[in-house]
C-alpha cells in the first residue's frame, strides 16, 4: 500500500488545476455514476470528448448558467463553476504559483470560490498537487480512523470523534507525511474482513 501511495505522489501527470476543481464541484454530494454522466455532458458542451481537451476558464465563462445546467448541473453548481472560471481567468487563483505557496495560501485562494471549502481544498492538495503533509480534519472517515487508531474514547458519547486540536496533536508523529497516514486510514477502512 505504501508503494502505491508513493507512486501517486511521484507521478508527473500534468495535473490541470482548473479541470480538477471543476470535476470536484461536479462530483460534490451526488452518486459517482450520476456525476460521471453529468461530467461527460459538461465536456460535450464544449465539443470535448476527452479530459485532455478540457475547456479553458474563458471558454466556460462564454457559457451561461442555463447552458451549463443543460449538462445536468444544478443552478448552484453551474454558478460555482462560473465563479471558479472567473477567478482563474482574473488571476485571483494562480496555479502557476502553487509550487511556491504554502498549503494554507493555496487553500485560502481556493476557498474564495463559491462551492469550494476546506475539505475540497485538502483533497486537491493531497490528490492533485500531491502534497505529502495534509491533514483533512473535516473528513469524517479520517476523524473516525484517527479515533480508532489512537484508541480515543470520549466519555458519554456514542461517537468518538477527536477535536480538531486533538487531531493535530495526535498526528504530529506522522509529520511530514500526514497525507500518507490519512491515505492508509482510508484504505484500511475499505478493507472487508472475512469471518
Amino acid at each position: 500500500m505504501i508503494a502505491d501511495f508513493q507512486l501517486r505522489l511521484d507521478r508527473a501527470d500534468g495535473t490541470n488545476p482548473f479541470r480538477s476543481l471543476v470535476r470536484a464541484i461536479v462530483y460534490q454530494q451526488i452518486h459517482g455514476k450520476a456525476a460521471s454522466s453529468i461530467y461527460t455532458r459538461f465536456l460535450k458542451l464544449f465539443d470535448k470528448e476527452s479530459e485532455d481537451l478540457f475547456p479553458t476558464p474563458l471558454e466556460v465563462l462564454e457559457k451561461s448558467v442555463e447552458e451549463l445546467r443543460s449538462a445536468g448541473l444544478s443552478t448552484r453548481k453551474a454558478e460555482y463553476i462560473r465563479d471558479l472560471a472567473e477567478k482563474f481567468n482574473n488571476k485571483l487563483i494562480t496555479p502557476e504559483k502553487f509550487n511556491s505557496m504554502s498549503d494554507q495560501e493555496i487553500s485560502s485562494q481556493l476557498c474564495t470560490v463559491k462551492g469550494i471549502g476546506q475539505w475540497t481544498a485538502d483533497m486537491f492538495l493531497m490528490f492533485d498537487l500531491h502534497h505529502p503533509d495534509v491533514l483533512p480534519v473535516g473528513d469524517l472517515a479520517i476523524r473516525k480512523g484517527v479515533a480508532k487508531h489512537f484508541g480515543l474514547v470520549i466519555p458519554n458519547s456514542k461517537k468518538a470523534f477527536p477535536t480538531l486540536e486533538q487531531m493535530e496533536q495526535l498526528t504530529q508523529i506522522w509529520r511530514p507525511y500526514r497525507s500518507l497516514g490519512c491515505w492508509l486510514l482510508w484504505k484500511i477502512s475499505n478493507i472487508q474482513l472475512a469471518d
